[in-house]
């Protein structure tokens, strides 16, 4: 049980942390691949950068994995977090590095219970858009036959393609994008899923909640009207009383 708290408060501790470094991964996905241009020296810099984002997530994973007292339990229900981690070790590709950095910010994200659904959903959206714009244009700029050579043409793809609507003026050529492409798809749609779901859920509790104010509103009323009908025939029977006393 103390091992179980050790873990909780490890969990609660290094979220900030960890969420400060997928913002730094993210930097240092970006620079290159917006920047072209960009020197050797900086293009280093960046991809240390990624692995050590990586590598703190996996460090994290191992020190959860030696807090809790079920470990074959914790693997069993985190093998999402363990692919990711060992994902990049057997092939290492930026796009790999990439896809694990965001299963375990989003695996991380949803354990912290301060964070709610509407800002998950919200940040989710985000970036995916942002890394699968980055993604696609990192693979699909230096494509003979592509068509996605700009920054906004990579945007203006990801938001068509998330929100399933697809015009066709740009598309993948490669393998790995339309590798990319189906993996937008499906988080897209099940994004939408969840928004959907949300907004519902909001409406019925609002409706519930109103349902319950004026069922609490008619019952004071209710209550109030027979407080005046007690009170009247308490008047009226101190009357009687006085005219009978008088007669």
């Amino acid at each position: 049980m103390q091992q179980q708290s050790a873990q909780t408060r490890w969990e609660r501790r290094t979220q900030r942390p960890l969420l400060a470094l997928a913002v730094a991964f993210a930097v240092a996905y970006a620079v290159p691949i917006v920047d072209s241009s960009a020197g050797q020296d900086l293009t280093v810099v960046c991809t240390v950068v990624e692995w050590v984002v990586w590598g703190a997530f996996a460090v994290d994973y191992l020190i959860r994995l030696t807090l809790t007292p079920r470990r074959k339990e914790f693997v069993r229900t985190h093998w999402l977090d363990l692919c990711a981690v060992v994902l990049p070790v057997l092939q290492p590709l930026r796009l790999l590095r990439l896809v694990s950095t965001l299963m375990l910010v989003g695996r991380r994200a949803r354990m912290a219970p301060q964070i709610r659904l509407t800002t998950y959903v919200v940040g989710s959206v985000v970036g995916l858009l942002m890394f699968g714009s980055l993604a696609v244009l990192s693979v699909e700029r230096e494509s003979p036959n592509g068509n996605i050579r700009t920054l906004g043409d990579a945007v203006w793809w990801s938001f068509t393609t998330m929100t399933t609507v697809g015009y066709g003026d740009h598309a993948p050529t490669t393998g790995l994008g339309w590798m990319i492409a189906v993996g937008l798809m499906l988080s897209g749609i099940a994004l939408l899923g969840v928004v959907t779901a949300n907004i519902a859920a909001w409406f019925i509790s609002r409706f519930e909640k109103d349902d319950v104010e004026e069922r609490r509103q008619t019952e004071a009323i209710a209550s109030l009207a027979e407080e005046v009908r007690l009170l009247r025939a308490e008047v009226a029977r101190l009357a009687a009383d006085r005219e009978e006393q008088r007669s």
